[in-house]
């Protein structure tokens, strides 16, 4: 059955995805979030960012969009947009390792999809590993798609990054693969709108 959707129209914000499931919701990273943000950061990146990095983006709110997922007060995910014009470069998608498998990913995606729409960004990319083959599927999943290789990309680990890229995100056939994807989830969501500064 096809997820029960209302929209709630503000002026400012990124939208906030409540499942009427889980208890999991995504909602605008605050700095009250950066402890837990940087704990899963650094339990999944091979090359952390540090705290003030995170506290430098979230000082750019006219380029910079980013998200967390929470599970009651928990931070159990976090994600970022860039903004440059009409392009969009999703910077990072992490999830606590004791909370995956619950498309948490997916519905940060969601989230930052729509943002980019709602700020007319045409085109989006990311960096991934070449070896991490599930990520490529999700983010292949959202119409991204290979457009190159930076060789050794991740020198620490010795390791390339493939490029994606996914163009036309506001067609009628973008549009149409996120309402698929929100479909798709196993619990129902409630899409509500927040002003950023809530």
């Amino acid at each position: 059955m096809p997820a029960e959707r209302s929209v709630l129209p503000t002026h400012r914000g990124p939208s906030v995805v409540a499942p009427a499931g889980d208890g999991v919701v995504v909602v605008p990273m605050r700095r009250r979030h950066l402890r837990g943000v940087v704990d899963i950061e650094n339990r999944t990146n091979h090359r952390p960012w540090s705290l003030s990095l995170f506290q430098g983006e979230l000082r750019m709110p006219t380029s910079r969009r980013y998200v967390v997922a929470l599970d009651g007060h928990r931070v159990v995910g976090f994600a970022g947009l860039m903004l440059t014009g009409f392009e969009g470069h999703i910077t990072n998608v992490a999830v606590d390792p004791d909370h995956r498998r619950r498309h948490i990913a997916t519905r940060m995606l969601l989230v930052l999809f729509r943002e980019a729409l709602a700020l007319d960004v045409e085109d989006l990319t990311l960096e991934v590993r070449v070896t991490n083959r599930g990520a490529q599927d999700l983010y292949r999943g959202f119409g991204f798609s290979p457009g190159g290789v930076r060789p050794n990309y991740y020198n620490d680990i010795k390791e390339d990054a493939l490029i994606m890229w996914a163009h036309g995100i506001g067609t009628d056939e973008g549009r149409a693969r996120l309402d698929a994807l929100t479909d798709a989830l196993p619990v129902a969501l409630a899409e509500l709108v927040v002003d950023r500064a809530g």
